[in-house]
């Protein structure tokens, strides 16, 4: 029986804790097919409770040895999303707080000229049916993504913008990083979604847009080659089919007004 005389701050501490890291690698796993394997091996896991309960000595015995060397196979198998994980955990509005108290702070102005830009070059791109992959780096560096593309460092321009996803133009095809308010490379390679539950009539710029947002805070603006419509995705959550106007109003709330609230936070905690 539980002890609940002696149940402390730290016994919370220690559930909310586990309870975090469990929703945590469900968000990783959901819509993947390795939620099914989590599943099998919590399956076993209960089975060889059952018989250690039962006093099934032999069962007990070979599950052990199966859970014990499974444990590493899982560490290989499972790197990937292991991987992802830290990522996301790193990516926790506690965790984007406590770094951005030692990050300078930037401009409402720099970032609504930013945002003016790419708002218009997409309103442009929309029209004529030019499909654009722009992402915008917050917190998570995407250093290991810009180093897969061909490095630009240049001004953010909405004829440059343009110019890159030009369906002729040997920069089109991939991603456009925009990074301390410059255009750091074109021509990226994102991490493409596997998640299940993402629609079928979705292509390769949109998984890869769900793809990057889940392993990082970063915000991607999608331009559809097929219709023209317009789409923005955070956290792995993706807005379809919206106008310029909203667009830039839903990119002023992320990067102007969140940010204004994150300087609130931290002057208050100093």
């Amino acid at each position: 029986m539980v002890d609940f005389i002696h149940f402390g701050i730290a016994d919370i501490v220690d559930i909310l804790l586990f309870a975090i890291v469990l929703y945590q690698l469900y968000r990783l796993l959901k819509g993947t097919a390795a939620i099914r394997i989590v599943w099998t091996i919590v399956i076993v896991f209960l089975l060889w409770k059952c018989a250690g309960l039962f006093h099934l000595r032999l069962v007990t015995a070979v599950m052990g040895q199966v859970i014990s060397v499974g444990v590493i196979a899982l560490i290989v198998v499972f790197q990937p999303e292991i991987r992802k994980f830290l990522l996301m955990l790193g990516n926790t509005r506690f965790m984007r707080i406590f770094s951005g108290q030692f990050k300078k702070k930037e401009t409402d102005s720099a970032y609504k000229t930013d945002i003016n830009t790419v708002v218009r070059a997409c309103r442009r791109m929309s029209a004529s049916k030019t499909g654009a992959l722009i992402v915008f780096e917050k917190e998570t560096p995407l250093d290991e993504i810009i180093a897969t593309g061909d490095r630009i460092d240049a001004m953010i321009s909405r004829e440059l913008i343009e110019n890159i996803f030009f369906k002729n133009s040997p920069l089109h095809d991939g991603a456009l990083i925009i990074k301390h308010h410059r255009l750091a490379a074109a021509r990226c390679i994102l991490p493409v979604s596997n998640r299940e539950d993402i629609s079928p009539d979705l292509g390769l710029r949109h998984r890869s847009a769900i793809g990057v947002t889940v392993l990082s805070d970063a915000i991607v603006v999608v331009v559809s080659e097929q219709t023209g419509n317009i789409s923005l995705c955070q956290g792995g959550n993706i807005t379809h089919n919206i106008s310029a106007l909203v667009l830039e109003k839903m990119l002023t709330d992320i990067f102007v007004d969140n940010k204004e609230e994150t300087v609130s936070l931290n002057t208050e905690n100093h």
